[in-house]
């Protein structure tokens, strides 16, 4: 669900139908979601208790920078073209690595289980490519309805998830 409102961000900056770009950003989304678990998967279980203890707090703080350099790039800029751009290639991946981060969990906690990782695996990374894909695409049919510079709200919605994140982990230890 960080995939998809991340990409209803993307696509509500965008504005404009690009499937090169709805592909992009899906497929990043997707790739990371599912390789997050399978490097947690290979990490094994004699790590879990290191990654738990931070995993949050880098999502966080990704969160936080990106977000963060949304809303300072709205704030001084005047134009509608500033700061986040979902064209770059860099931008995207750091996103979709922000919103996987928990998914290194996900996949240390399947080297517990009895069953082939291949499903999950393909599960998440297919339902996160769809999901980003639908967001952008939100994002996409709104930022074109509605004239506003959605940065600024871009980045308030980064640093909600990112504090969602943070709050569910340090209220839900271990």
């Amino acid at each position: 669900m960080d995939s998809f409102a991340v990409s209803i961000t993307a696509g509500l900056i965008l504005k404009e139908f690009n499937p090169r770009h709805f592909i992009r950003i899906a497929f990043y989304m997707g790739l990371f979601q599912a390789l997050m678990p399978i490097a947690g998967w290979l990490i094994g279980i004699s790590f879990k208790h290191y990654i738990v203890s931070f995993d949050h707090w880098i999502a966080f703080v990704l969160l936080l920078g990106l977000g963060g350099k949304m809303i300072y790039d709205d704030l001084k800029s005047s134009d509608d073209n500033c700061c986040f751009n979902p064209h770059k290639q860099l931008v995207v991946m750091g996103l979709a690595l922000a919103t996987s981060i928990d998914a290194l969990v996900v996949g240390v906690n399947f080297a517990f289980l009895d069953i082939s990782i291949a499903i999950p695996i393909y599960t998440i990374g297919i339902t996160s490519f769809v999901l980003s894909f639908i967001g952008v695409f939100i994002g996409c049919q709104l930022g074109t309805k509605v004239k506003f510079k959605f940065t600024l709200i871009g980045g308030l919605i980064l640093i909600g998830l990112g504090i969602n994140i943070l709050n569910e982990h340090l209220s839900h230890p271990g």
